[in-house]
């Protein structure tokens, strides 16, 4: 930055990541010849229209982020997929920066920006990000509203539970406080509290599709089990009757993650364990066999629940149970 800067505009343009309006720089008493000298020189660079870097050579990411809120203007908050990144929901990614304004708000287009405004703007700011940026949960619910699919607005719900972002309450409150959402019946019912152990899309598949439609016993969920010095966790676990089902929504395995899977699944089978691994065509496209296969094992072991969820089903062909439940070794 130029080092002739009055103090409180190098302050300012320290907070803003180095950049600032040509308005602000008049206010603290630098002229528009002055400005316009800086860029000549190279000393600044123009931006955006009125928007300048008190600096040369390239922006790093913050400044550009912060160069796209002043060129929006009073108001202005990054959202969308850019909060996500921000908060940690996503990494930075190959998409436009995404900007919210206030709803009497109207900005002209911005090169590389997309503008989206809100009658929330106000409600959705976060009360101390900077820069200004939705909360956690707003930007969840933005990026579910522009979702094309459930499967997809099922993974930010997902991610930000994962990570420990946000809170199935926290969620509900703010699809509370939105009077239109998109998928909210869904949405709603993936963050009641008996799901909200289903960390991802593919485990809120076999949740509704293959457990609550063939009437599977009640499980826990991504238990933790201390195997030494490291901790490993079972997605699904039928802890009375001892059977664990890994579901893995890769498409394949990766060499090293293959091994692991087989260590886990070994280490186990020493604790009494059976394990029955799927995947996602298994989930997606044939949950009544997963059901019929899953209960089979279970009635083996004393499960006497269960139900076809259709006339051709395959679970009203499972055997009948043949043994108590058993207890989980200490």
């Amino acid at each position: 930055m130029p080092r002739r800067l009055p103090a409180e505009l190098q302050q300012l343009a320290e907070f803003q990541a180095g950049i600032l309006t040509g308005r602000q720089a008049r206010a603290a008493g630098v002229s528009r010849t002055v400005i316009q000298e800086h860029v000549e020189r190279g000393r600044w660079q123009r931006i955006h229209r009125g928007v300048y870097a008190a600096f040369s050579g390239p922006l790093n990411r913050e400044s550009t982020l912060w160069a796209a809120l002043l060129r929006a203007g009073p108001g202005a908050m990054l959202s969308h997929q850019t909060a996500a990144e921000r908060a940690g929901i996503c990494q930075p990614g190959d998409y436009p920066v995404h900007i919210t304004v206030p709803a009497d708000r109207r900005v002209t287009k911005i090169p590389g920006v997309i503008v989206h405004v809100s009658v929330r703007a106000a409600e959705a700011v976060h009360p101390v990000a900077s820069p200004p940026q939705t909360k956690v949960e707003e930007t969840v619910l933005d990026l579910i509203d522009c979702a094309p699919s459930f499967e997809v607005a099922h993974g930010w719900l997902t991610r930000a539970l994962g990570r420990r972002l946000s809170t199935p309450a926290r969620l509900q409150a703010a699809v509370a406080r939105r009077a239109r959402l998109r998928w909210r019946t869904e949405v709603l019912r993936a963050l009641a509290a008996d799901v909200a152990g289903a960390l991802s899309w593919l485990e809120y598949r076999y949740l509704h599709d293959v457990e609550r439609r063939h009437g599977l016993p009640r499980v826990a969920r991504q238990v933790r089990v201390r195997r030494g010095s490291r901790s490993e966790y079972r997605d699904v676990l039928y802890e009375a009757y001892l059977v664990v089902v890994e579901l893995d929504g890769r498409a394949a395995h990766p060499g090293d993650s293959r091994w692991g899977d087989i260590r886990r699944d070994n280490a186990a089978a020493a604790d009494g364990l059976v394990t029955l691994r799927y995947g996602w065509l298994d989930v997606s496209q044939h949950p009544c066999q997963v059901a019929a296969q899953v209960l089979d094992v279970l009635r083996r072991r004393g499960c006497t629940g269960g139900r076809p969820c259709s006339p051709g089903c395959p679970v009203a062909s499972a055997p009948a149970a043949a043994a108590a439940p058993r207890s989980r070794p200490a």
